[in-house]
């Protein structure tokens, strides 16, 4: 394909990563409003480069006329601040009626030898588009904000290192692992009050501090 035919091929995925974006951010200030506490903090997205789409699709013997197998090409990753938010947020995706599920993969209850840890959903996405409806695939990684940490700092180093990390880098990267793991642990313990704290600087942001005439 060249240039122009990859942007028309990547077009529906960056109006679907745009539209759940919207949708799910739009989940998030509902919950905020109606229940204090949202299990959604922040919501980002992103469409595979075209390099590194082709790169995949060489490594994993994906010929490109059936690219469109391929699950993470669109990419939404929804951030957590407890895990315990993580099975709500993955309760609601289930639930609604405008994706399917097509897959799941749970890297929390069994995590990767490197330390990774996520809960990854693909869905697939039906959007509106000028020749009628088209359905696209959407891989949605859960993770709370220490996984997320931890997460970036490796991809950082998988490029540098090119998939080749050093075992001495490899051994601190899963100690670091195992420090993202107590830290939410930890916050686990104090969610209540975590959460109670939210709710107060909510309101306050909301209606002003007492006397406040706006």
């Amino acid at each position: 394909m060249d240039e122009k035919e990859w942007e028309l091929f990547l077009a529906p995925y960056h109006q679907a990563v745009e539209e759940l974006k919207v949708k799910l951010k739009g989940m998030r200030s509902l919950y905020d409003y109606e229940i204090d506490h949202s299990p959604i903090e922040f919501v980002t997205g992103r469409v595979k480069p075209v390099a590194s789409i082709k790169e995949k699709a060489r490594r994993k013997s994906i010929p490109l006329h059936n690219i469109e197998t391929m699950q993470d090409i669109a990419g939404l990753r929804i951030m957590c601040q407890f895990v315990e938010d993580i099975r709500i947020v993955i309760k609601m995706l289930l639930a609604r009626k405008d994706m399917e599920i097509v897959d799941k993969r749970d890297y929390i209850a069994e995590q990767k030898e490197s330390g990774y840890r996520s809960y990854h959903l693909v869905a697939e996405y039906p959007l509106q588009t000028p020749r009628g409806e088209k359905k696209v695939l959407v891989e949605i990684q859960i993770r709370t904000l220490a996984m997320n940490f931890w997460a970036t700092i490796e991809h950082s180093l998988n490029y540098k290192y090119s998939g080749n990390i050093p075992e001495k880098v490899k051994h601190r990267l899963q100690r670091a692992s195992d420090a993202a793991s107590r830290l939410d642990d930890e916050m686990s313990e104090i969610r209540e009050e975590i959460k109670e704290a939210h709710a107060v600087f909510f309101r306050k942001k909301e209606h002003g501090p007492k006397g406040d005439k706006r």
